[in-house]
C-alpha cells in the first residue's frame, strides 16, 4: 500500500514538472477541455466512486484552491470531514461489551406462533405458557419480539375473527353423511353405501352397504356411528345431510339424544354438502370406477381397505398433505430405499422406507 502511494506521488510530481515547461495558453486550453469533460461526466454519473488514492490526492490539492472554486469540486469540505471521521472510526475500534445474551431464534419462533394462533393472549399469558415449556422469558422481551415482528398487542390482535378461522372452528364440530351407489358387474344390482365424514379431520366412516336402504336401516347405522365415536361424540354439534327419504324422524332423534343438531341442505343443492360430495368423487375416481364390483360382499371388502388407506396414509390438501389419522410419524429424510406396497391389487400404491 505504501509503495503504491509513493509511486503515485512520484508520477504526480513528474506530471507537474512537465507542466512547468508548457505555456500558459496551452494550460488554459487544457483546463477548458478538462472542465468540459467533467461537466459531461457529471451528467452521466453525478456521484463517481473514488478509491483511496484518488481521495488522498484530491484531499491534498483541494486545500490550494480558492474558496469560490472549492464549492464546485467533486470533493467538498463535508466530504473530507466525512472521510476523516471514517478514518478515526476505523482506528479507534473497541471490542463490543458483553451484555444480555440474544434471544434464541427457536424461542422467537415459538413466541410468534403462540401470538398468531392465540389472538387473545397477552404478554403475560405467553410468558406463562413459555414457562411451562421450560423457557424463562420476560414480558418485556416478548413485547419487544412481537413489536419487531409487527404483531399488535392482544386487544388489537383479537379485534376481529377472520372467515378462515371462523369456518375452521365451526368445522371441528361438524359431521356430514350421505349415500352413493355402486352397480355390481355380475348381478347388476345397485348397492347403496352409507358413510359419515368428520369435517375437521376428513376421517371417513363406512356405516354400511345395502340394496334396499330404508328408515330403520339408516337409523341403526346412526346408532352404530355413535357407538364407534364413543366419547368423541360429545365434541360434535352439527350433522349435515340431504333431504332423502331414508333420513326419517327416528334418524334425527338418535343424534338429538346426544345434542347434535341436524342441518338439512336446500333441495337440489348437493354443493351444500360439499365435504361429503368431495369424498364421493374421490372414491369413484380412485376405486369404484376402476374396478368391477362383483357383489355387495366384494364392495364392502374394497371399501374397507380403501377407507383404511384414506384415513391412515392418503395425503389430504385440507390437512397440509397429512392423512386424517397417520399410523406412524413422518420419518427423517434419508437416502434409504423406498419400497412400494400395493393396495387393492396394485390399484393404489403406498410407499415406505426400506433399509438398504
Amino acid at each position: 500500500m505504501w509503495l503504491r502511494l509513493m509511486y503515485l506521488i512520484f508520477v504526480q510530481l513528474g506530471g507537474w514538472l512537465v507542466l512547468l515547461g508548457r505555456s500558459s495558453a496551452s494550460k488554459d486550453v487544457e483546463l477548458l477541455v478538462l472542465r468540459h469533460e467533467v461537466a459531461v461526466l457529471r451528467r452521466t454519473n453525478p456521484r463517481p466512486r473514488l478509491d483511496w488514492a484518488a481521495r488522498a490526492i484530491l484531499a491534498a490539492l483541494v486545500r490550494r484552491l480558492p474558496d469560490l472554486l472549492r464549492r464546485h469540486r467533486v470533493v467538498t469540505p463535508g466530504t473530507i470531514l466525512r472521510w476523516h471521521r471514517r478514518l478515526v472510526a476505523r482506528k479507534w475500534t473497541y471490542p463490543r461489551r458483553t451484555g444480555r445474551p440474544p434471544v434464541d431464534h427457536t424461542i422467537v419462533a415459538l413466541i410468534e406462533r403462540m401470538a398468531r394462533e392465540n389472538t387473545s393472549w397477552g404478554y403475560r399469558r405467553i410468558q406463562g405458557e413459555l414457562l411451562q415449556l421450560g423457557h424463562r422469558v420476560s414480558a418485556s422481551t416478548i413485547r419487544r419480539m412481537l413489536t419487531r415482528l409487527q404483531i399488535p398487542p392482544a386487544p388489537t390482535r383479537d379485534s376481529d375473527t377472520s372467515w378462515r378461522r371462523f369456518l375452521r372452528t365451526q368445522a371441528t364440530t361438524m359431521l356430514a353423511c350421505d349415500f352413493f351407489t355402486v352397480d355390481c358387474a355380475v348381478t347388476l344390482k345397485r348397492v347403496y353405501v352409507f358413510f359419515a365424514l368428520e369435517v375437521a379431520t376428513r376421517c371417513v366412516h363406512i356405516l354400511g352397504t345395502t340394496t334396499h336402504p330404508d328408515g330403520p336401516w339408516t337409523t341403526q347405522q346412526a346408532c352404530n356411528l355413535l357407538i364407534d365415536l364413543d366419547d368423541r361424540a360429545d365434541s360434535f354439534r352439527f350433522l349435515i345431510r340431504d333431504r332423502a327419504g331414508q333420513f326419517t324422524a327416528s334418524f334425527d332423534a338418535v343424534f338429538a339424544s346426544t345434542d347434535i343438531e341436524i342441518i338439512k341442505i336446500p333441495p337440489g343443492c348437493p354443493r351444500a354438502n360439499c365435504y361429503a360430495e368431495r369424498f364421493v368423487g374421490t372414491v369413484r375416481r380412485e376405486v369404484t370406477d376402476r374396478l368391477l364390483i362383483v357383489g355387495e360382499r366384494h364392495l364392502r371388502t374394497v371399501l374397507t381397505r380403501y377407507v383404511t388407506h384414506d384415513n391412515t396414509r392418503r395425503p389430504h390438501r385440507a390437512r397440509q398433505l397429512m392423512p386424517p389419522r397417520p399410523e406412524h410419524p413422518i420419518p427423517h429424510p434419508s437416502h434409504a430405499h423406498v419400497r412400494p406396497r400395493p393396495i387393492l391389487g396394485g390399484l393404489i400404491n403406498e410407499y415406505e422406507p426400506r433399509a438398504a
